[in-house]
């Protein structure tokens, strides 16, 4: 009832303006996590997509794949894409979010990745792989039946979210009095961000070839590697498993962050990362099942925690004016790598099998390349932190 006074009060197009959603007086700020829950729990499907490759490939063949199925590398080119539009639509649309607001942002998102699924679940169908680029791919699902629960759990969160006054600051609270030279007190515009040496280092740091690169191939390469022992049911677990793992440590490295600070978290994700990449494939060798599976769920734990600190990190450095939309910007890196990290698994598996190396053999380049692509990004972030100088903290407005 309250939805409808609230539409006729606003109009239809009012409704989903940015004033419409910000929170009136007593308004309890424990609202706002599930409404981005509603949108993330849907969202976060993308991080599942490896369990459908080996079915996929065997859509006619049934049993086992036949001459006009699609091949692993072929449906691997569908997460890419998504990862792609993901990362190019948020850092195109992080203007356009700042200006509309929350509200309509999430409705959009919503209405495109419900009609994603039904676009991809007519492709399975019709066994058109095309279709299954746009609608996956492109539009941002893969249906299959289940567009229409996404979108109303999407759309919930839409109607749930809200943004606060301006000005506005928590009861009680009180600023920092002590200076922090990596903690500007201005604010920095989009456009200036992108002109900044700090920006595009910390994109090279954010790059999440690795992670996007387990997560695009996660069920086929347990089954593959521990053949006699991992069944498909299983190997879902396991990707149902890295989620948590990947959920898990956007609390515990976020939290970490606030007490070692952004720099020192970011070393760790870089150094202890390395070590489970080199140790994978000795592990799998072994036949070590539990040690195979906790190795990349430290992965993925860093690979979430790297999102979860990154806008805080950015708030530091830029202000909190315009974070929303320099962080969509910094999400072409994970477009990037969108590319990179499945497509580097995917056809380095291909050469490996065609040249008579099977299951984790096959993927012992790509652990080593991602273990080496991990040590040289704490080049980078020493770098960058070489870099961070409150000179670039310019305020709203200079340089444009």
């Amino acid at each position: 009832m309250n939805t409808i006074n609230q539409v006729a009060a606003h109009g239809p197009q009012g409704f989903f303006s940015k004033e419409a959603t910000i929170a009136k007086p007593g308004f309890s700020r424990w609202m706002v996590p599930p409404a981005a829950l509603a949108v993330h729990l849907c969202i976060g499907q993308a991080y599942a997509f490896s369990v459908f490759n080996a079915p996929m490939t065997k859509v006619i063949g049934i049993t086992q794949s036949a001459p006009d199925d699609w091949s692993l590398t072929t449906l691997g080119w569908i997460f890419s894409l998504a990862i792609v539009f993901l990362g190019l639509s948020a850092a195109f649309a992080g203007k356009w979010l700042e200006k509309v607001g929350p509200r309509r942002t999430m409705f959009t998102a919503a209405c495109r990745f419900g009609g994603g699924f039904l676009v991809s679940a007519l492709g399975v169908y019709l066994h058109q792989i095309a279709l299954l680029y746009l609608g996956y791919g492109v539009i941002g699902g893969i249906g299959l039946g289940l567009g229409v629960l996404y979108f109303i759990s999407m759309t919930i969160g839409a109607l749930a979210i809200r943004i606060p006054p301006k000005d506005w600051k928590p009861a009680g609270w009180t600023p920092l009095t002590t200076a922090n030279k990596m903690i500007t007190k201005n604010h920095v515009h989009i456009d200036q961000a992108l002109k900044t040496p700090q920006f595009y280092l910390l994109w090279l740091v954010l790059n999440v070839t690795a992670g996007i690169g387990v997560l695009g191939q996660a069920s086929v390469m347990i089954q593959e590697s521990f053949k006699s022992s991992i069944t498909a049911g299983a190997a879902a677990g396991f990707v149902g498993l890295l989620s948590l793992f990947n959920m898990g440590g956007r609390f515990v490295w976020a939290s970490a962050s606030d007490w070692i600070g952004r720099k020192n978290t970011y070393f760790v994700f870089f150094v202890l990362g390395a070590v489970p990449y080199f140790l994978v494939p000795q592990l799998a060798g072994a036949g070590n099942i539990a040690l195979f599976v906790l190795a990349y769920g430290i992965i993925l734990s860093m690979y979430g925690g790297g999102f979860s600190t990154i806008p805080a990190y950015f708030a530091g450095m830029f202000g909190t004016a315009f974070v929303g939309g320099i962080h969509g910007r910094l999400l072409t890196a994970w477009a990037a790598a969108g590319i990179a990290g499945p497509v580097l698994v995917n056809y380095v598996r291909a050469f490996q099998v065609a040249h008579g190396v099977t299951g984790v053999d096959a993927y012992t380049m790509d652990a080593a390349h991602h273990g080496g692509a991990a040590r040289h990004r704490i080049d980078l972030q020493s770098a960058r932190h070489a870099r961070a100088r409150e000179a670039s903290h310019e305020p709203v407005g200079s340089g444009r």
